[in-house]
């Protein structure tokens, strides 16, 4: 399927495969879904591969995921772009989403690993190198956690322990310094973005949203230096405990209201248009990694939305040189962002799910009859 410019609408019954479609995407720009962690998932049932291939201007990119034997978990995961072998992290440059889906309402008061994928999403887009730093954190702390817990268990020596302390520093330090940045560069657009689709809200206070580590830094102090100090006072609880009690991996993101935490008092509608601001954030700075605006993913959001920050969405989605919107029904959108938009229809068919249709709603009378026997699988 080629998708030309400007906003599409997907339109379709629940579990017709719309959401899926946008799934898609972001496995292409991201190398993982933004819905499950369990690549083993994204495999059809009774199948043991799953692959996407995709066209971004003359990049093709290809993610392959295979089935490991029976037990149904994911085996080997393969990225391809033009053919030669790639990491998950080269796919940003080529392909950037911000997608703003059901899942999303958890975002302020849901896990804080939900909070901190969101910054280290866009920490990545910007530095390759936080991507390195992300994955040798991981491994580090993996490491870490598992000579922590033969030190408990059976009396290891600590002389190896200091070994991966200097390696998780050094990318721990990398990957707080820089998420403070990228919170310090969204935080106007952020207020903005509040403004512009709460005025009533923002005239009150300011949406902010804080970095709340376990490891603040005294006066003076860099932030390798706070956690090493961090690590020196928990040594003993951690050899208890048998895990590794602080760093970037335990810290969070606060939304809040005059000072307030969204996720103590903010009713639900509150949330949504904090979230909602958050993700039109998102939109400015990406753009202004490179000058070229992210593909925007809605995914089912336009009936939780009232009809002044539908409008609010319109504008912006009227802006992109690209976008996809998911619905169950075209009466849910705004009359104006239907006029502009080419419009599919996703049927259940007897080896998945059918795209139909493909044209602008404005001329939809007239290519009615053209678009017959237009579907593509």
């Amino acid at each position: 399927m080629a998708f030309a410019p400007g906003p599409h609408l997907i339109w379709g019954p629940n579990a017709a495969g719309k959401t899926s479609l946008l799934e898609a995407m972001v496995m292409l720009a991201w190398g993982r879904s933004h819905r499950t962690s369990a690549d083993g998932e994204l495999i059809r049932w009774g199948t043991d591969l799953a692959r996407l291939e995709g066209r971004v201007g003359a990049d093709a990119l290809e993610v392959a995921i295979v089935r490991a034997g029976a037990t149904g978990a994911a085996g080997r995961k393969r990225i391809r772009v033009n053919g030669l072998g790639r990491r998950a992290s080269s796919l940003g440059g080529l392909l950037r989403v911000v997608i703003f889906a059901p899942e999303e309402m958890l975002l302020i008061a849901g896990s804080p690993s939900l909070r901190r994928a969101v910054i280290d999403e866009l920490a990545t887009a910007g530095s390759p190198a936080y991507a390195d730093a992300l994955a040798t954190y991981g491994r580090t702390l993996q490491q870490r956690n598992g000579l922590l817990r033969a030190i408990r268990e059976e009396g290891a020596s600590r002389d190896e322990l200091r070994f991966w302390d200097a390696a998780f520093l050094d990318a721990g330090a990398v990957i707080v310094t820089e998420r403070r940045r990228v919170l310090e560069a969204i935080a106007g657009p952020l207020a903005d973005a509040h403004a512009e689709i709460a005025p009533d809200e923002a005239a009150e206070a300011r949406l902010t949203l804080s970095y709340a580590t376990n490891a603040p830094p005294l006066p003076g102090e860099s932030a390798r230096d706070a956690l090493a100090r961090r690590l020196g006072e928990t040594a003993e609880k951690e050899v208890w405990n048998g895990s590794t009690l602080i760093g970037p991996h335990r810290d969070d993101l606060v939304f809040a209201l005059a000072g307030r935490d969204l996720a103590s008092f903010a009713s639900r509608g509150q949330q949504r248009t904090a979230i909602l601001a958050l993700k039109l954030a998102e939109l400015d700075r990406l753009t202004t990694l490179d000058g070229r605006p992210p593909l925007l993913l809605l995914d089912d959001v336009f009936s939780e939305l009232d009809p002044e920050r539908r409008s609010h969405l319109v504008r912006r989605i009227a802006a992109l040189p690209q976008a996809f919107v998911t619905t169950t029904t075209l009466d849910d959108l705004d009359p104006e962002l239907r006029a502009i938009a080419t419009i599919w229809e996703v049927r259940g068919g007897a080896a998945g799910a059918l795209l139909e249709g493909g044209f602008v709603a404005a001329t939809r009378a007239a290519a009615d009859a053209a678009a017959q026997g237009s579907a593509v699988q």
